[in-house]
């Protein structure tokens, strides 16, 4: 079926005219609301640029959910972006030079005793902030050499991009408008979304320079918006013949970071530039190695598969309350593995 791409609204078809088995699609749903024991959930299942399936269970759907984590991915698609628009010069320049407040948080003004900028954090630049390999603020952990995610390196890169556009002042967070803007006009607005942001933090001592390595921005969104950028994800950054994040760009940040392979055991080779990956077949096993996603707290989750023309978006999934990341990881996989598996033609 010709690729296409939604207007203001979704179009949803008949799942056997996107290739689906109803029966199977059907019964992925009821599985969903045997686990889930009343706890809403929200799944949007999108191929060919049209929506399949739509559940919402206890949720109303124009409900605006904060991403979480999964809000990485939209930072990472600003920073492909700004590269191409020349607001930063390489994804493998230092932050320093675009940012020098990162290194103006001394001992006792960090997030929490012993975390605060060293002399190594110099040298940090913007691929190893969003791949989460910077160790930024971390003792003993020296740019590029360690996988450890984190919040406060990728508060780093939009502060870093708001302020190279104009739009962020350490010295006053508040007067402008900040990262949160951008990505609703470099974002948002070309593929005709409608999600909104907001800026958040961690409860820190009063001494922390929350300006410099805080004000987290969070996206907030309803799964059909989720759903959205997935398509614009799936479809190599690009929307109904408009480039909006650059081709190369997502092909980097959706395959697995060469820090992580250089330094890091095979089985956390599951992790690009700002969004979870799967070509070595780590993160889920069961599912196409092209596939990655989106991830964040509170069960958020979208998921992609360029093999399948495919987009699965969990907004929430019916498991806020699992805590352990492999039970959560394996809740997941079955689920999308059944959509998956409903895929017939």
């Amino acid at each position: 079926m010709p690729q296409t791409f939604p207007g203001a609204q979704w179009e949803t078809k008949n799942p056997a005219d996107l290739g689906f088995s109803e029966e199977k699609l059907a019964s992925a749903e009821s599985w969903l609301l045997e686990l889930a024991k009343g706890e809403p959930f929200r799944v949007v299942v999108a191929r060919h640029g049209y929506i399949a399936a739509e559940w919402n269970h206890a949720i109303d759907a124009s409900e605006k959910l904060r991403q979480a984590s999964a809000s990485k991915s939209f930072y990472s698609c600003l920073l492909g972006i700004a590269e191409a628009e020349g607001k930063i010069s390489s994804l493998d320049a230092k932050a320093i030079d675009h940012y020098p407040e990162l290194m103006d948080v001394e001992e006792g003004a960090g997030p929490k005793d012993g975390r605060y900028a060293f002399d190594k954090d110099r040298d940090i630049t913007f691929r190893q902030l969003i791949g989460n390999t910077s160790g930024y603020m971390k003792p003993g952990e020296e740019p590029g050499k360690k996988f450890h995610y984190q919040t406060f390196g990728m508060n780093i890169i939009t502060n870093s991009l708001a302020t190279a556009y104009g739009v962020y002042d350490s010295a006053n967070p508040d007067r402008l408008p900040g990262c949160g803007i951008l990505v609703e006009e470099k974002l948002r607005d070309p593929i005709g979304g409608t999600w909104s942001y907001g800026y958040g933090n961690f409860e820190h001592a009063s001494g922390a320079k929350q300006n410099i390595f805080g004000h987290s921005l969070s996206i907030q969104c309803t799964a059909l918006d989720a759903a959205r950028v997935g398509h614009l994800w799936m479809n190599k950054g690009n929307w109904n013949g408009i480039q909006v994040v650059p081709e190369e760009y997502m092909k980097q940040a959706t395959t697995t970071n060469p820090d992580i392979l250089a330094n890091e055991p095979e089985r956390r080779w599951r992790y690009g530039l700002g969004f979870w990956v799967n070509e070595h077949g780590r993160q889920w096993p069961d599912l196409p190695r092209d596939s990655f996603a989106a991830w964040g707290a509170g069960a958020k989750h979208i998921w992609v598969s360029p093999s399948t023309d495919l987009v699965v978006v969990l907004n929430p999934g019916p498991w806020t309350q699992v805590h352990q990341e492999r039970a959560r990881l394996k809740l997941e996989q079955v689920t999308i593995s059944k959509i998956v598996d409903a895929v017939v033609g």
